[in-house]
């Protein structure tokens, strides 16, 4: 009897429906955040470009804190260090679920959307080497355009009114997922200084202590909370970016459900913070680190000096390049094959997408450059980077936007008013 041949998997094919569920309720709280983080860069840039820019610098540069504790910041450090964390959280927390029920719980589903997101970093990065190299700059900001943005992406969606199928808004949330993975491992290995090793064991036993916590289904925020706030101080009087504090957490918060439970632990959490992140941590981050003063001696040091430019080239062109190349070569080297539905041009549009790094790429580009004459510049040039790549991922986007409709309302059509989108209840969903 012969053997009946494996249908090859098919690349931004229809979602299961579980996992498109989660996908929407991920991407709609996302998409508003991004809305405000959008409004936050406005306020930001017109603040510091006013006659008020030295109210803007006061704000931003004010300390307080708890000094006994080593705690004394300013407000600026505070929103960096302190309000970033919930951002990294709930990234945790989302690849957690992921690693566990999502899109990378298994290697054949992992493979397409980590090859091209780590394509997407390391593009980027050696491009911002080679022209800093040639320019005889400094190679310490290779990391800044590695990261994407995916409230900033998921905002610029918003805007233009465009109705991406669910397939190819997952591969984006996966791929900044992963992204997100590879900037929190970047400023825990490369940016960390004077270590204080009795603190970051603080940090790690009280990690150890949520763990069991976690193990032994202890409920109630009372204990949760105040913990993770001591590992928070703790990795940070450790020497190491505190916002590693909160992906660990994230990675350690139970994410499948019990026999008891509607939601588990971590979708509790995320349910939870994830309006917080989105909608004021994020924005506040925004709004005291992209204030840069615009101008156009300032605008032509983007173009001018090589860690800026190697920035704005890192963003564009590495990580469109990146990512493109990583997921047709990931598909041409598997058995996958992409959707008939759709082309090439989807993903090359995705890609360019992808080079919007607002967020962490401002937070590396700090790290980095902890001297303002050159953080300036390199903030600028996140700015221009970002703004380029989403024209540029609009233009893409909206020559397609006839195809996307078409797709995203067969994907939505209930006629039967069950609740269960039409297409999951018939034969076809086998096919896409």
């Amino acid at each position: 009897m012969a053997a009946v041949p494996r249908r090859r998997p098919l690349f931004l094919g229809l979602l299961p429906l579980p996992e498109r569920t989660a996908v929407a309720q991920a991407l709609r709280t996302e998409t508003v955040g991004g809305l405000v983080l959008l409004g936050a860069a406005v306020v930001a840039l017109v603040w510091a470009n006013t006659p008020f820019a030295d109210t803007y610098e006061r704000i931003r540069d004010f300390h307080f804190g708890v000094p006994a504790l080593g705690l004394d910041l300013s407000v600026g450090h505070w929103t960096a260090e302190g309000l970033l964390t919930l951002f990294f959280l709930v990234a945790g927390i989302e690849l957690k679920r992921e690693l566990v029920v999502g899109e990378l719980r298994t290697p054949a589903t992992a493979a397409l959307p980590v090859v091209a997101a780590f394509s997407g970093m390391i593009v980027p990065a050696v491009l911002y080497v080679v022209t800093v190299s040639a320019g005889g700059g400094s190679a310490d900001g290779w990391a800044v355009p590695m990261a994407t943005d995916i409230a900033f992406a998921l905002a610029v969606l918003a805007v233009l009114n465009t109705h991406l199928p669910a397939a190819l808004r997952a591969f984006l949330l996966t791929l900044a997922v992963v992204d997100d993975l590879g900037g929190i491992l970047v400023i825990a290995v490369f940016f960390t200084s004077d270590l204080n090793f009795p603190a970051l064991g603080g940090a790690f036993a009280g990690l150890v202590v949520f763990h069991l916590l976690q193990r032994f289904r202890v409920r109630g925020w009372w204990w949760y909370a105040p913990l993770g706030l001591a590992i928070w101080a703790l990795m940070y009087n450790g020497g190491v970016h505190a916002t590693v504090a909160g992906v660990a957490m994230g990675l350690i918060l139970r994410t499948t459900r019990d026999k008891d439970e509607d939601r588990s632990p971590g979708e509790r959490t995320s349910h939870l913070l994830h309006p917080v992140s989105a909608g004021v941590a994020v924005p506040l981050f925004a709004l005291f680190a992209a204030g840069v003063g615009v101008s156009a001696a300032s605008l032509g040091e983007v173009f001018t000096r090589p860690e800026p430019l190697g920035v704005v080239l890192g963003l564009v062109v590495g990580k469109t390049v990146g990512i493109f190349a990583g997921t047709y070569l990931a598909v041409r080297f598997t058995r996958a094959r992409l959707n008939p539905e759709l082309a090439w041009a989807d993903v090359f549009a995705l890609s360019a997408l992808a080079g919007i790094g607002f967020t962490v790429a401002l937070l590396i580009g700090e790290l980095a450059f902890p001297d303002p004459v050159v953080a300036g510049p390199v903030k600028a040039a996140v700015l221009v980077g970002s703004l380029t790549a989403a024209a540029l991922a609009a233009m893409l986007v909206k020559r397609r936007n006839g195809v996307y409709r078409r797709l995203y309302e067969e994907e939505n059509r209930d006629e039967d008013h069950d609740g269960i989108p039409d297409i999951y209840q018939t034969d076809a969903t086998t096919e896409r």
